[in-house]
């Protein structure tokens, strides 16, 4: 996807077993999909700030996704049981949806885990990729990429900076 292109409807399994569906979340004044898994050192850093976030931006009305695409043949830690063990590891309060077929995060253009799809009110994507700059110490944070295009997408700003390159490990393809 491109920045500015919309976000074309789908719907997944969620670890409850559950189908969600985007439509679900159109009253959302933004909405936050993270392709990410469970294997990647840099996406087990994240879940906790990706957490930390969704709960922050709660009540201005912050719809979040999380979407875990990888071929499990090549990375067990990635298959559907993991993803419900995570999920209440880390008390995620969100949708953390199956991709098996790979199909949205194709559609998507995800490269890596994690990496960020921000898309505004009208489902347009206003950012897209890295969290912020310091995956391995959050105490060493210095640019809060993902935090600060949240706000302009919530207030209906331009982000000045839609595009900041990813850091994780590349999606695993089926063949």
């Amino acid at each position: 996807m491109d920045i500015g292109d919309n976000l074309k409807h789908f719907e997944l399994k969620s670890t409850t077993g559950q189908t969600v569906s985007t439509y679900h979340l159109s009253d959302k004044s933004a909405l936050l999909i993270v392709v990410t898994c469970n294997h990647c050192p840099t996406a087990q850093a994240y879940w906790p700030r990706i957490v930390s976030l969704a709960k922050q931006y709660e009540e201005d009305n912050l719809g979040v996704l999380a979407i875990n695409g990888n071929d499990a043949s090549q990375k067990p830690m990635d298959s559907f049981p993991e993803m419900q063990r995570l999920v209440s590891q880390y008390h995620v309060p969100f949708p953390y949806l199956h991709d098996e077929s790979q199909k949205i995060i194709k559609q998507l253009g995800a490269e890596r885990t994690p990496e960020v799809f921000l898309f505004n009110a009208r489902r347009e994507l206003v950012y897209q990729g890295a969290i912020d700059d310091a995956w391995e110490n959050e105490a060493t944070v210095m640019q809060v990429y993902l935090e600060d295009a949240i706000e302009f997408a919530l207030d209906g700003l331009e982000i000045d900076y839609p595009e900041i390159p990813s850091v994780g490990c590349s999606i695993k393809w089926k063949s």
